[in-house]
């Protein structure tokens, strides 16, 4: 197809190329563009003005660039911003959830752009914040809370921050009798700790200078944090872990995983100097995750080729695999995703067919039933409880069209209680909208599910836009779920539709095998897939679908712009992994070691090797005529660095055809989850979706 000039002619910026080679098995790659990654890469992700000037000049010329070119979108963005923030309750509140005296909860206030914490006594009484996160966030022009902790004795909060994008906490104490913090301040964190049993102090997980969790170490109050009490330090770079307790203030695990083994090792809350215990060591493929349940352990686990995994039992006194005892079978294609205990039940969420379901275990009896819903395509959430001994969970259910709604449910009586339905302040009328759940046939004849919204009037007879959502790594579903901001694509005529493509788990485990590794071009040619049928289906037409995707999304969309460029008029690609090969090369990266079972290592293996570079999306930009793409990144961002989308866009101007231009806009002040703040974040969105509308003549 002939693109149209739809951007303004205006110079982008060139950098300078410094070729630099790289030999691996025999095969040798050439990238111009490797200056752009900081040497003291590190040292940026704590302190941004330590970047080098010619990288920093760069960067800000590229951001002049696509502000220049997005200029005439000025209006439609404050319009479109307009609009989202007009679908948030700006003085919304969570509904407190009961622990013990106190009931939990977050709220903002008008305006404000951090969530606040507060408490309620349970029996009725004034509101208590404990943590304002507007007034934390006063002075830094990046600011994220981390986890939060309340003390079993309701008496102090451990917080966590990140004011740098850089994703290192530090970590905080507060006593909420007054509302003031210890002196205790610690540092290069995870961003979450847990209390021991008596409350005198906590264990955290502290990040090397390359961003990986390798210690888990006890904190006690007052003490030095340079003196802290190392309880396990991992010493395999290519794990991820972390600590957490249960609800019943019984347990200390430590879980140690990485895509495709984990590992839990545990020991009494009520002794912080005990040595972990193993439960099962690590054995390549063998997953499994621990519940508390009483006197014995719930073990999910894919043990025995159970690929969709089954429900185990271990007894607390000695839980290792020889005492593992089987609860709920496998069952080939029902996929079980996480399990819950209680005194008297044990609940489930599994996804069956696509669909997710909640299914509650009475331990007694054995006997079971599922929370059913009547929607042809919906998401479930399930919060579970603050408390152990309880017949009342929570859990939340929306779908494309209708808004989020909050349940409390007795797990014995099964009186299901609507707690809260999300407002819309501008309004939300669900008749006007129409979602679908279609199955586009991929090319090797698997169905890819896909999920859809339009408006009502919308025509359906190939002149619509479509924004085609896309991830399909690591195992994770995209559901479909209420989004508000989209509403501001699909009032203005486009579909919204979401690929639920191979390398997340939407039909099941065998789903993410077949999107990973040696078979990850599937996930690729699945999207490519959906964008034909949507066509076939007289939802859209290729020159009116705009691909988008964030992280190993944006490493998907980067794929497709190389495999099918004509199927799609524009590319939106956020926080793109796009260069793959030369960063699963570099084992000083934060994620590079712990994401080698996802994609392959290229060091080790020349398979692996080849199998990478031939999708890489950096090293396959061609001279072909690319549709218009947008990439969006944070310069402190630890998991998709910088300089990957910035390579990337001088790459395809060096060597695309065609008149579409590559836009690389960059924030400067923050990481991989973007601004912090959520109206902040609302303004990014509507930046994205006016390039959307751009591209497609909808300006």
């Amino acid at each position: 197809m002939t693109r149209p000039a739809i951007f303004a002619d205006i110079t982008a910026p060139s950098p300078e190329r410094r070729p630099v080679s790289d030999t691996r098995h025999g095969i040798t790659r050439v990238d111009e563009y490797a200056w752009l990654r900081a040497d003291n890469w590190q040292e940026v992700f704590r302190d941004p003005s330590v970047l080098d000037p010619d990288i920093r000049s760069h960067l800000e010329a590229e951001n002049s660039y696509q502000a220049e070119l997005m200029a005439d979108t000025a209006e439609l963005r404050k319009a479109l911003f307009a609009e989202m923030k007009g679908r948030i309750k700006e003085d919304d509140s969570s509904v407190p959830m009961k622990d013990g005296p106190f009931a939990y909860g977050s709220s903002f206030k008008k305006g404000g752009e951090q969530p606040r914490y507060f408490r309620i006594p349970s029996e009725g009484g004034a509101e208590e914040i404990i943590l304002d996160g507007d007034k934390e966030a006063e002075g830094h022009a990046y600011f994220r809370l981390g986890g939060l902790d309340h003390s079993s004795d309701h008496a102090r909060l451990i917080w966590g921050f990140d004011d740098k994008g850089s994703e290192f906490y530090t970590l905080r104490v507060r006593e909420l009798s007054d509302g003031t913090d210890l002196t205790d301040v610690v540092g290069d964190t995870g961003g979450s700790g847990v209390w021991d049993a008596a409350n005198a102090g906590f264990f955290y997980t502290r990040l090397d200078p390359n961003h990986r969790p390798s210690k888990v170490l006890y904190h006690a109050l007052g003490s030095d944090a340079a003196s802290d009490r190392l309880i396990y330090e991992e010493t395999d770079p290519g794990f991820f872990m972390n600590v957490g307790g249960t609800r019943s203030n019984e347990w200390i695990m430590i879980s140690i995983s990485d895509h495709e083994t984990s590992e839990y090792r545990l020991f009494p809350a009520t002794d912080p100097l005990a040595a972990p215990k193993l439960v099962a060591a690590r054995e390549i493929g063998l997953q499994y995750d621990l519940e508390e349940g009483g006197d014995i352990f719930f073990v999910l686990t894919n043990a025995d080729g159970a690929k969709d995994f089954k429900i185990m039992t271990a007894p607390v006194s000695d839980p290792v695999r020889a005492n593992w005892k089987e609860l709920v079978a496998h069952e080939p294609g029902r996929l079980i995703l996480s399990v819950i205990g209680f005194k008297d039940f044990m609940v489930r969420l599994e996804r069956k067919e696509g669909l997710p379901r909640i299914v509650v275990h009475e331990r007694a009896t054995g006997a079971e039933h599922h929370i059913s819903f009547p929607e042809e395509a919906f998401s479930l959430g399930l919060s579970g409880s603050y408390e152990y001994d309880t017949d009342m969970i929570r859990f939340s259910y929306s779908s494309m069209t209708t808004p989020s709604q909050l349940f409390d449910y007795n797990m014995r009586t099964r009186e299901r209680v609507l707690l809260k339905t999300q407002e819309v302040p501008s309004g939300h009328n669900a008749d006007d909208y129409v979602t679908r759940r279609l199955m586009a046939p991929a090319p090797d004849g698997e169905l890819v599910p896909i999920s859809l919204i339009h408006h009502r009037d919308t025509p359906l007879d190939g002149t619509a836009p479509c924004l085609l959502y896309g991830y399909g790594s690591y195992g994770m579903t995209i559901p479909a779920s209420f989004n508000t901001n989209c509403l501001s694509l699909v009032d203005r005529g486009f579909v919204y539709a979401i690929a639920h493509v191979r390398g997340g788990k939407d039909k099941g485990y065998a789903w993410y095998d077949d999107g990973k590794r040696a078979t990850k071009t599937n996930t690729f040619t699945d999207f490519v897939a959906c964008a034909h049928h949507l066509v076939a289906e007289r939802y859209t037409a290729h020159d009116r679908i705009v691909a988008q995707g964030g992280s190993a999304g944006g490493m998907l969309m980067g794929a497709v712009a190389n495999m099918a460029p004509e199927a799609f008029a524009g590319i939106l690609a956020e926080v793109p992994f796009v260069d793959v090969l030369t960063t699963m090369l570099d084992d000083t990266l934060p994620l590079t070691p712990p994401e080698w079972p996802e994609w392959g290592n290229p060091i080790a293996s020349e398979d692996d090797y080849r199998t990478i570079a031939a999708y890489s999306p950096y090293d396959n930009v061609a001279a072909i005529d690319y549709p218009p793409i947008l990439a969006v990144a944070g310069l402190t961002d630890p998991r998709v660095t910088y300089w990957e989308p910035a390579k990337w866009a001088a790459r395809l101007r060096e060597r695309k055809s065609g008149n579409s231009p590559v836009l690389f806009k960059i924030n400067m002040d923050s990481g991989h989850a973007g601004a912090s703040g959520r109206f902040s974040r609302l303004e990014e969105v509507a930046f994205n979706y006016a390039f959307a509308l751009k591209v497609v003549g909808r300006v």
